[in-house]
């Protein structure tokens, strides 16, 4: 009997067609599927359209809806398939993996090229989903698949705009690669996020960037805007200007977390400097270093964590787990 996988699209690149730089989300799940006759040699697939959308402009609801649906269908197959646009992929496979657990493995992918430009790649990665989706190994977890690769939702980033091997795990590399017949796992896969479970988001954060002279006047917008919790995306091992420190402190000191995650694009966050923005002050007043978490995905994971508690000392506790 063959294995069984859901395919849930939400649109995205891999089943855009139109016109020179017209890229648009016009084909259904079910064209997605016939479009690559291979997938029957390896499963029994399934699809339906949960949104067709550009992935840049998902909003949270569309993506809790997204889980939810997983969730339910991966009771019912060997692996769930989800074709996304590139631009926020990593954001949505790290929500799923944040809100919940699955009962099979969950596999986003997408495409580089659109599905009418010479090469197109949606195809090729479809594939390399649905096998890694039924691979024994892959029991648990949220990954994504893409030119021949497979890496897990909480390490992957999209590292070019427009290259077909987009995507990248930063020191810990991918989870696995395909050759034409096998798979060869790198590592044991599984989920690497604690998981934080909501239904939705119910707080605001911000995202404040550091850099050269940059002063309190963003994060103070910030503030203004009634954000519930800051990200600051910090320069280096988690350290910023002695102004924005120094207001850094004193947001903390009012009960609203800040959380410290590097710029950089790959390393950790550690407290070494002492200066008044230096990641030891930082984290000595207060402040939230999230180890190797990069800013866009620490956000998530903080906007999960005041969704879930409002005790500033459970949202500490739900994001030093597994930092």
């Amino acid at each position: 009997m063959s294995p069984t996988v859901a395919v849930l699209a939400t649109g995205g690149t891999i089943a855009s067609t139109g016109g020179a730089g017209e890229a648009t989300p016009t084909e259904d799940a079910d064209a997605l599927v016939e479009a690559v006759p291979e997938l029957g040699e390896v499963a029994d697939v399934e699809s339906e359209e949960v949104a067709r959308v550009p992935s840049f402009e998902l909003t949270f609801e569309t993506v809790f809806d997204l889980a939810e649906r997983a969730r339910e269908v991966a009771s019912e197959v060997d692996g769930v398939v989800v074709t996304h646009g590139t631009d926020t992929m990593e954001e949505s496979a790290y929500l799923l993996d944040l809100v919940g657990e699955y009962a099979a493995p969950v596999v986003f992918t997408g495409a580089q090229r659109a599905a009418d430009e010479t090469g197109a790649d949606g195809p090729t990665n479809l594939l390399s989903a649905v096998r890694a989706a039924v691979h024994g190994a892959f029991t648990e977890g949220v990954y994504v698949a893409f030119n021949e690769e497979i890496h897990a939702a909480r390490a992957v980033t999209k590292a070019h705009t427009s290259k077909l091997e987009a995507f990248e795990s930063p020191e810990e590399g991918p989870v696995a690669t395909l050759t034409r017949e096998r798979i060869r796992l790198h590592r044991e896969p599984g989920s690497e996020t604690p998981t934080i479970p909501v239904e939705g988001i119910s707080a605001a954060v911000e995202v404040v960037n550091s850099g050269l002279g940059v002063g309190a006047t963003p994060l103070e917008r910030a503030l203004e805007s009634g954000a519930d919790g800051i990200v600051l995306s910090a320069t280096g091992l988690g350290n910023t200007t002695q102004e924005l420190g120094d207001a850094i402190t004193s947001v903390v000191d009012r009960g609203i977390p800040v959380v410290v995650a590097s710029r950089c694009h790959a390393g950790t966050t550690e407290g070494v400097y002492a200066t008044a923005g230096g990641g030891a002050t930082l984290e000595e007043h207060g402040a939230i270093l999230v180890g190797d978490l990069r800013p866009h995905k620490a956000r998530l994971k903080l906007l999960c964590a005041l969704s879930r508690a409002d005790d500033p000392e459970e949202v500490r506790a739900l994001l030093e787990v597994g930092r």
